[in-house]
């Protein structure tokens, strides 16, 4: 018994809060304490059941820690792992558990008693700040906001942008008139009613179109058409919808995306509302649509530097409201696009129509939808192929000067040129169809160190301006090509478990030895990018289309054995690490110091540097699945 104490004394050394506490107060509760075993797929807490009378303190295995919402989706809370505990917040109100707690692996805890619990939190003031500060405001709390419910531990619950359903939000009554009235009757409605917009309908009462008042000043008085004209001569017929249960962010995203300033909102179908820019302005202060709409509003690249250098501040509101690193860079990434299209279109103005079709598309963390902060720019050309070698000349001499002139238009902007010269205005990286698809065949069939470099760098690629259906050739090309090619993924399987997490034997952070950053650890390369590499593989190996890490997961969980067990650890530990650097960079920039990827793992909390462990621990196991999946091939 006594060899047993001594046991639970130095696992319980190791474990915070419990390291805070004097010797004889971990005697005493070593000398009291039991062990419980939970196989894989039990229930251990409840949501909304009986509160637990115990604190269990992972031995060994791991549980999920997630709330049930009211149309059954699953909010995950926490991984948690050797260490971790669990149950303190059922335990301290005494009168239900908060959450449902599942063992994830053979799981053993060690149990605590309550009164001993408390007696700690009551007379332990490090043990306590621990607990109730570190632990409930970072998990608890955050989750509950974003399942847009009250704060457990503020009360009250302001409406923001990433937890509001677009529902709430929405004028309830629509206004609508028939589309057989004149333009002259629909400006008559929305003058006396006062909207900015007007629902049209057949005569079933079908929604068919929208007017607004921006429709009326560009398409009615800027015209100078008769004002006795059918409405329906100048409504919009693509009917954008928001679903009532979307978040307002959602609706933010379609209204950047399509340039428009009203969502019509529908509930299974049946109209329920109207939202408008003014109403998600209203929301949340200032709104990323402004910005979007000054970009659109441009007509020069001089125009374009001051409203470009609004975006990173859109960065800091969002953070501020709570927003997921996911949620961030979608939003980030619409602006970016629309941001660089506006350059092509201004270019496109400058130089003349190009003398054939062409694509521009992007990639690295651009294509994957998960830039934050202004990256190096990573693009290149598509273009249709020629006809003759002449017509061949001519189309590289435009893209020549149109490629060169957009990257300088694009620095002006803030996107730094790629050291590495994966840009347009290199001229590998601008070329013809049928010149692409050779690249992709010949990387594919050829699996130099280099080759599969570059398929890391362009297999994440999207088409963001002008004939998308040449990158959709090349990318359909590029499926076919990849069919049955283990070898080559067994190659850019080998790359990316090199690429090993910086943990020690001793679960120490394995930091920069040297340099500029020594001692600091790499958040970019050693964090997200093992997820980024590994995820695309899975991607690849089932041809899908998507870019985004994210939606990759997503579009996997159904289809590919290993994500259907690991998809939601990784999307977990992905977006901590994503978020943890997009704060870093955040306070970087507003301390004036260039952002870059380098963190200094003793400022993080104790629970930060736990979580950051596990993730790595997760790339770990994930790379050892990849050698037994692929070592048959090429080990």
């Amino acid at each position: 018994m006594v060899m047993l104490a001594e046991e639970v004394k130095g696992f319980l050394r190791n474990v915070p809060p419990f390291q805070f506490l004097e010797d004889n107060s971990l005697s005493n509760i070593a000398a009291d304490i039991s062990l419980e075993f939970y196989p894989k797929g039990a229930t251990i807490l409840r949501q909304d059941g009986p509160p637990s009378d115990v604190l269990r303190i992972i031995k060994k295995g791991g549980v999920k820690v997630f709330i049930a919402s009211e149309n059954g989706d699953e909010v995950i809370i926490d991984y948690r792992s050797e260490g971790d505990v669990f149950g303190l917040l059922s335990l301290v109100g005494g009168d239900k558990s908060r959450a449902n707690v599942v063992a994830i692996d053979d799981t053993i805890c060690y149990l605590i008693k309550k009164e001993k619990i408390l007696k700690l939190i009551d007379t332990n003031p490090l043990f306590t700040e621990f607990f109730l500060k570190s632990f409930l405001s970072k998990y608890i709390d955050k989750t509950y906001k974003e399942m847009h419910n009250k704060s457990l531990l503020y009360g009250g619950g302001e409406k923001l942008l990433f937890t509001t359903p677009v529902g709430e939000i929405a004028t309830k009554v629509v206004m609508t008139a028939s589309q057989e009235i004149t333009i002259q009757e629909a400006a008559e409605i929305m003058s006396r009613e006062k909207n900015s917009s007007l629902i049209l309908v057949d005569r079933e009462g079908i929604p068919t179109g929208i007017v607004t008042d921006r429709d009326l000043r560009d398409k009615v008085v800027a015209k100078g058409r008769n004002p006795d004209d059918k409405i329906n001569r100048i409504m919009s017929v693509s009917l954008i919808k928001a679903e009532a249960r979307d978040y307002c962010f959602e609706a933010l995203l379609k209204m950047i995306r399509y340039n428009i300033h009203h969502l019509l909102v529908v509930d299974e179908g049946r109209m329920k509302g109207i939202i408008t820019n003014h109403d998600l302005l209203m929301l949340q202060g200032t709104s990323p649509i402004s910005v979007a709409r000054e970009i659109e509003g441009q007509q020069t690249i001089e125009g374009l530097i001051p409203v470009s250098k609004k975006i990173n501040k859109i960065i800091g509101l969002l953070l501020n409201e709570g927003a997921r690193a996911s949620n961030i860079t979608r939003i980030i990434s619409e602006i970016n696009d629309r941001l660089q299209r506006k350059i092509l279109e201004i270019t496109e103005k400058k130089l003349g129509m190009p003398p054939v079709n062409y694509c521009w598309i992007i990639f690295g963390s651009e294509g994957r939808k998960e830039q934050t902060f202004r990256t190096d720019q990573d693009n290149a050309i598509i273009y249709a192929d020629p006809y003759s070698e002449e017509e061949g000349v001519e189309i590289r001499r435009y893209f020549s000067d149109f490629a060169t002139s957009v990257r300088e238009s694009l620095v002006l902007c803030g996107f730094p040129i790629c050291p590495a010269n994966y840009m347009a205005s290199n001229p590998q990286w601008c070329q013809p169809v049928r010149v692409w698809k050779k690249y992709f065949s010949t990387w594919i069939y050829t699996p130099t160190p280099e080759a599969v470099l570059r398929s890391l760098i362009f297999f994440d690629f999207r088409p963001l301006h002008g004939d998308f259906s040449l990158a959709d050739e090349v990318r359909e090309s590029l499926k076919t090509v990849l069919e049955g090619q283990m070898i080559f993924l067994g190659y850019m399987a080998n790359t990316i478990i090199k690429n090993a997490p910086p943990v020690g034997f001793f679960r120490s952070f394995i930091v920069e030895k040297g340099g500029e950053h020594k001692d600091l650890l790499n958040l970019k390369v050693k964090g997200l990018a093992p997820f980024v590499d590994m995820v695309r593989l899975f991607a690849l190996e089932k041809g899908l289309r998507e870019t985004s890490t994210i939606e990759r997961i997503g579009a996997l969980r159904a289809i590919h054995t290993i994500l259907n067990e690991y998809a939601e650890e990784l999307e977990y530990a992905f977006e901590f690490i994503m978020h943890l650097r997009i704060e870093h960079q955040f306070r970087q920039i507003e301390s004036g110091i260039e952002p870059d990827n380098f963190i200094n793992p003793n400022n993080l909390s104790t629970l930060e540097k736990k979580i950051i462990r596990d993730a790595f621990t997760l790339i770990s196991k994930m790379q050892d699945i990849l050698i037994e999946r692929y070592k048959p091939l090429i080990w």
